[in-house]
């Protein structure tokens, strides 16, 4: 590993991280041997080939990981891919709950970051689904009929907008649930928000504000 590749904005992060530091050290010794350039984005470490973005690593309360941009490409055949929530399309992680893990599966690491830099370098893309491809839930459709409103608001949102709200309320299975969703929802709609969107006007921090800002001295993970 060499100074040239060593980016101070990682040093600075490295040196300000409590958690998950000697985990973050081994991640950037490897991720570098795999001849990545070093950048820092998200305010986390993320490692690049030829500017496209390959790997990022972050970590939680309960595991740290590295999080590959394009990791639904990956053919994954140790299946140690995890997608976080149904809305994440593309990017993929590998979790780790203990730092001996991570040199425990150095070689694994470096075979999936070559598939990735190999995916970037024959410019393949994720087809990522749109939000017509969603169902619209049958609730939400009555919704729509009694309220034009309603209807006009939700399609002038962005396309990840509406489909996140698809999304969260066909999830439940029980009619009366999505019905309830779609009515909790409906001011945030109106008001041209999505669904993890501030609506109080006086934060934009993440994580998911609901108004009550009880969630403002959490960290993001």
């Amino acid at each position: 590993m060499t100074e040239a590749k060593l980016n101070p904005k990682v040093d600075e992060f490295l040196s300000q991280t409590k958690n998950w530091k000697e985990a973050f050290e081994q991640f950037r010794e490897i991720l570098l041997q795999c001849g990545l350039t070093e950048d820092f984005k998200w305010k986390h470490p993320c490692y690049t080939f030829e500017g496209k973005n390959i790997v990022l690593m972050h970590g939680f309360k309960d595991y740290c990981a590295l999080l590959f941009h394009k990791g639904a490409l990956l053919k994954d055949p140790q299946g140690i891919l995890v997608q976080q929530t149904e809305n994440v399309q593309s990017a993929r992680q590998i979790r780790f709950t203990h730092v001996d893990q991570i040199m425990e599966q150095n070689a694994t690491i470096k075979e999936y970051v070559q598939e990735a830099i190999n995916i970037e370098k024959a410019g393949l893309k994720v087809e990522v689904k749109q939000h017509q491809e969603y169902s619209v839930p049958e609730e939400l459709d009555q919704a729509f009929a009694e309220s034009p409103d309603l209807k006009e608001a939700f399609e002038t949102l962005t396309p990840g907008r509406q489909r996140a709200y698809l999304l969260h309320f066909s999830q439940p299975k029980q009619s009366k649930t999505r019905t309830a969703r779609i009515e909790k929802n409906r001011p945030r709609i109106l008001m041209g928000k999505g669904l993890t969107d501030c609506i109080c006007g006086q934060s934009k921090r993440y994580p998911i504000c609901d108004g009550s800002h009880k969630y403002l001295d959490q960290e993001a993970e």
